[in-house]
């Protein structure tokens, strides 16, 4: 009976020991920090590829300001990610940032163990108290619009996909574009593949020429090396978080881009503020915070097509519109 006694007490003292933890990571986290706090990210891809650029801008621009010191790590694999996350983290970094969709775990359990650092990190689940928040690319509207568009300029009535991986973060602007398309076009028909990897524009383009072979006159760059084939062949493009049309002019009909600036300008005032606490920052990347573009080339798009897309995205301004988030895997049709 003893030993129940003091396992019982044990598991009290460890309660409260964990409630003292939690207490002291939010104390440190409601401290007010001298500007510039000190940025620390970690990216699995290079800083040129598209999801990672975006945050890359916005941290270079809040750097510019003075609102932060800024280091990072690139191409970092994904059995090398906790010990990068972990040294950021012993350096004194205020505030870390990163994407850990293959390393969610190993991430949260860094996390766990620094208490006094603030995490914002691109992930498919939700924030865990006291200090890490997450984020994800909700630009699912303008992608609802540049479907739209490439609904109402296919000629063939084919359209090719290429994306990375088939995950929520992908699948979901995937099948805002489709339905998009199919809003204006209902017999559009679509060709959708998935190379399994954030980098490899070589692969990306193997898949695009052959969808391009099968009829496609239209092909939505989810990664790079898509918009190459398409230029190759004379075909267009539908782009995805970047603008590339100054890199292929003649080519891209229109791009869904993502502005990380409302997400990451956000967490540094926090933190600044010390006022930083776990939550989702997704909603930031919505249209209504200024998180997420439609650009389109009015050379290319005709008057007609541009004003019933811009009727539609003041639907979505004023509320009398709402796309839908589909993280289901999208398939050809």
């Amino acid at each position: 009976m003893s030993n129940i006694t003091l396992n019982r007490r044990g598991i009290l003292g460890l309660g409260v020991a964990a409630a003292g933890l939690l207490g002291t990571g939010r104390l440190a986290l409601a401290q007010a920090k001298t500007r510039p706090i000190k940025v620390a990210a970690i990216y699995t891809v290079p800083v040129e590829q598209q999801w990672v650029s975006r945050i890359h801008k916005a941290l270079n621009a809040a750097k510019e300001r003075g609102d932060v010191t800024y280091k990072f790590s690139e191409n970092v694999a994904n059995n090398d990610y906790e010990r990068i996350m972990r040294q950021y983290s012993e350096e004194g970094s205020d505030l870390v940032l990163g994407e850990i969709f293959g390393v969610e775990r190993a991430a949260r359990r860094v996390a766990a163990s620094y208490p006094k650092v603030a995490y914002l990190m691109g992930s498919s689940f939700g924030p865990a108290k006291p200090n890490l928040s997450v984020f994800d690319n909700f630009i699912h509207e303008p992608s609802y619009l540049t479907g739209m568009v490439a609904g109402k300029v296919t000629k063939s009535g084919t359209i090719g996909m290429v994306g990375g991986y088939a995950i929520p973060e992908v699948n979901r602007l995937m099948n805002a574009f489709m339905e998009g398309a199919r809003a204006v076009n209902p017999n559009v028909k679509f060709l959708v593949s998935f190379i399994n990897s954030w980098y490899d524009p070589p692969k990306a383009k193997e898949a695009a020429f052959a969808m391009i072979d099968r009829g496609a006159d239209i092909m939505y760059a989810e990664r790079f090396g898509v918009a190459d084939a398409a230029k190759e062949r004379g075909a267009k493009v539908v782009g995805n978080v970047i603008d590339t049309a100054s890199q292929y002019p003649n080519t891209v009909l229109a791009s869904a881009i993502w502005h990380m600036e409302p997400t990451v300008d956000r967490a540094i005032k926090a933190v600044t503020e010390g006022r930083f606490e776990a939550e989702d920052y997704s909603p930031y990347s919505y249209m209504a915070h200024g998180g997420a573009s439609l650009v389109y080339d009015d050379k290319l798009v005709p008057a007609e097509v541009a004003a019933l897309v811009k009727d539609k995205e003041k639907e979505i301004a004023d509320g009398m519109f709402r796309v839908n988030v589909n993280d289901g895997e999208p398939k050809s049709s």
